[in-house]
């Protein structure tokens, strides 16, 4: 499995307050990232796998949802992780 318990504790560790916190919109922004960029790749060589690209499309709502909450409540906060994991809107 591409996305083993060791790598979310390390992404919840960086990202979220420690390496249990999994709830901050930040160590959530964080993964669905990194499951974007692992879908991305797949999607590049599997073009025609409708499957996975709405999988895609759904993950990069949440994501957009999660930032512009994080916008509505800490704009400071919001800036952080985009600027940390090299986002634009």
């Amino acid at each position: 499995m591409y996305l083993s318990a060791e790598k979310k504790k390390e992404i919840f560790e960086k990202y979220g307050k420690s390496n249990t916190d999994t709830g901050s919109p930040e160590a959530q922004i964080a993964l669905f990232s990194y499951r974007i960029s692992h879908l991305t790749e797949h999607l590049k060589s599997n073009h025609k796998d409708y499957t996975t690209e709405r999988a895609l499309k759904m993950l990069v709502g949440k994501r957009r949802r999660l930032l512009d909450y994080l916008i509505k409540v800490d704009i400071t906060r919001y800036r952080a992780i985009v600027k940390e994991l090299g986002l634009r809107k």
